[in-house]
């Protein structure tokens, strides 16, 4: 990976791999950039949350052109196979080259290509001394995949430059001008154990094997939700087969579409051999409806130490029911760009602690209104189950401005470039230009970047000849600004 070109954003990106910065883990990622900087003997910011801000002075002769801002984030979605033995807090990521050397991609972990190859970009243009370019900083945020809160702890004021490149898109030839707002909604069902029948056996139901997601980029792909797939088994074994919930756990991040659950069920010893039979007949029945989408599902059962306790048996059938109700997926598309998603949810996690059960999901639209009322249906819903229910983590959309002037230099650009046009479209998934924003109004921003594939699942990957022809594009932006 290190012969690649250009070979420093690639050095670069491989030394991002060596340092374990899953989201939440952000000291020694920051300290790592913050001595960067200093070891280029440029000014560098490193704020009290962990952002790092850098500055390089201008080319000779751009001294007094408006000041350009390279933004990404330093933290990863930390997402695994579950054969895969692999500890984010502390194990390099494993990238290689795959089919022919057209994509780097790691082994069975999430490659950190979003945002790695935005951020080794901008440590690229910080130390080549030949680029051409304004007044340029670039701003590392901490935290981004599990709130934004490196951009939401952004004060006003600190950051000089008028022009913002978010580095942090998706595919390349497409520039971004807008993106959706997001909240997440947690519901809590409390509960007091119950003794389990004497006599019952207990099954764990694992259901894996999904593809998972980007619960942004990829809601529109129509994959399998593992929380909502088990539900549905569980809702018909409590119905006909006297199953008792005892545990249940599903997905792992709010904006991951889950690929995996799983929950261990009390039955009677005599209904052993029918539920092991209707596994069966669920992993038949979701083979065949997500034929052409899914091709690894796998839903199984193993009889487990059976729990002294379960949940009482009115909190578990409320919870199945919610669950089953709670919207996962598309809700409305943009009527003046059909291809485009507006609103959506994911029913993204769902983990027994103790006496408590908490369902967590994460709703994003470009138009606000339509997010307060996806996130009141969810409300509406959980609460009517008897569950405990708050917002947290809302942050405000980017709202497209078709008349950047960032926007039209860089169309003219890629057209000189490229001899094609750039796609201008808004994305789905939340981008940190819309909170940036809030505290720098009027500032011009464009996001964009080379192509990864499959962002926070295991089958991330990008493609090489993409990332080439992105830091062509970015230099060339550069110089004519």
């Amino acid at each position: 990976m290190k012969n690649l070109q250009p070979s420093a954003l690639w050095n670069h990106f491989y030394s991002l791999t060596q340092i374990p910065r899953p989201s939440g883990r952000k000291e020694q990622i920051s300290n790592f950039l913050a001595d960067y900087g200093r070891s280029l003997g440029l000014e560098t910011m490193q704020d009290e949350i962990g952002n790092v801000i850098i500055r390089k002075p201008a080319s000779p002769g751009y001294e007094n052109h408006p000041g350009v801002i390279l933004q990404g984030h330093m933290d990863m979605v930390p997402q695994k196979n579950k054969d895969k033995q692999f500890d984010f807090d502390k194990d390099p990521i494993e990238a290689y080259m795959e089919d022919n050397g057209e994509w780097v991609t790691a082994n069975g972990t999430t490659l950190g290509a979003d945002n790695g190859i935005g951020v080794a970009t901008a440590m690229a243009i910080l130390a080549d001394k030949n680029v051409v370019h304004p007044p340029l900083e670039a701003f590392f945020t901490v935290d981004e995949e599990t709130g934004m809160y490196g951009a939401q702890d952004l004060k006003g004021g600190v950051l000089k430059g008028s022009i913002l490149l978010n580095l942090d898109s998706e595919t390349e030839g497409e520039l971004y001008i807008g993106c959706a707002g997001g909240v997440d909604t947690t519901a809590r069902f409390q509960f007091t154990p119950v003794d389990t029948e004497e006599g019952d056996i207990a099954l764990k139901i694992n259901l894996t094997g999904l593809k998972g997601g980007h619960s942004g980029v990829d809601i529109n792909l129509q994959r399998a939700n593992a929380n909502k797939l088990l539900f549905r088994f569980l809702k018909d074994a409590v119905a006909n087969y006297e199953a008792r919930l005892a545990t249940v756990e599903g997905g792992s991040l709010r904006n991951a579409i889950p690929r995996e659950a799983s929950a261990v069920i009390t039955i009677p010893a005599e209904s052993k051999e029918d539920v092991m039979q209707l596994v069966d007949d669920y992993e038949d029945l979701f083979i065949r409806e997500y034929d052409g989408v899914e091709d690894n599902i796998h839903l199984t059962a193993e009889e487990v130490e059976c729990p002294k306790t379960e949940m009482p048996e009115d909190v578990q059938d409320y919870l199945i029911h919610a669950i089953t109700i709670c919207p996962h997926g598309v809700y409305r598309m943009i009527p003046e760009m059909p291809d485009v998603v507006e609103t959506s949810n994911n029913l993204s996690t769902i983990t027994t602690e103790g006496n408590q059960i908490t369902v967590l999901c994460l709703t994003r639209s470009s138009v606000e209104s339509r997010k307060e009322e996806l996130k009141q249906m969810i409300q509406s819903t959980f609460s009517l189950a008897g569950a405990e229910v708050e917002f947290s983590g809302a942050y405000p959309g980017w709202k497209p401005n078709v008349n950047s002037r960032i926007l039209n230099v860089m169309k003219q650009i890629y057209e000189r470039e490229f001899n094609t046009q750039a796609r201008i479209i808004t994305i789905h998934a939340g981008l940190e230009c819309g909170i940036i924003g809030r505290n720098y109004p009027g500032m011009d921003m464009i996001s964009f970047g080379p192509t990864i594939e499959h962002p926070h699942s295991p089958d991330e990957r990008v493609n090489i000849a993409t990332v080439q022809k992105f830091y062509k594009y970015l230099l060339a932006t550069l110089k004519e600004l």
